[in-house]
């Protein structure tokens, strides 16, 4: 029975997703993008549940950068600057940029002489699908379209994906 019992014991570690995560963790460098999970996420003063609340998010996506591990928390800073923790299980890995110029443009192509789609005032928010050296592909309120890197915060400026 106690054979039995480590061997289900065993085999449910290895496939919770928390553990795994904590190995996928290890090997992500910092700093890095990601977003909030929720609507309602908890900013921290301190990495634990016993450090007081500092700032309630209250919108899922809103990308911030990850500057600090430690254990299962995450300090994080936003646009803004601001900096306080955040449990990881409040993260996600979906990458989404916040228009930081006072209006851009959505266009077409990668290209500043391209069709534009929309114009997006600052403190937009946007899903970020894909990125090269100057530019990122965005979806903003169902429009698909280009941005200039330099418009946005969420992505680093040599960063590709």
């Amino acid at each position: 029975m106690t054979k039995n019992f480590l061997k289900l014991l065993i085999i449910l570690l290895l496939a919770c997703p928390a553990f795994a995560e904590d190995e996928q963790d290890k090997s992500l460098p910092v700093p890095r993008f990601v977003s909030l999970r929720s609507n309602e996420v908890n900013m921290r003063v301190g990495p634990g549940s016993r450090y007081s609340i500092n700032w309630v998010y209250k919108k899922e996506g809103t990308p911030v950068e990850i500057i600090q591990e430690f254990e299962d928390w995450r300090e994080i800073r936003d646009v803004d600057g601001t900096k306080g923790w955040v449990n990881k299980q409040m993260l996600q890995g979906k990458r989404f940029a916040v228009v930081k110029s006072k209006l851009a443009v959505l266009r077409r192509a990668p290209d500043a002489k391209a069709r534009p789609i929309i114009r997006a005032e600052a403190r937009v928010t946007g899903k970020l699908v894909e990125c090269d050296v100057d530019w990122c592909k965005m979806q903003i309120e169902g429009h698909k379209g280009w941005i200039e890197k330099t418009n946005i915060w969420g992505v680093y400026k040599s960063e590709k994906f």
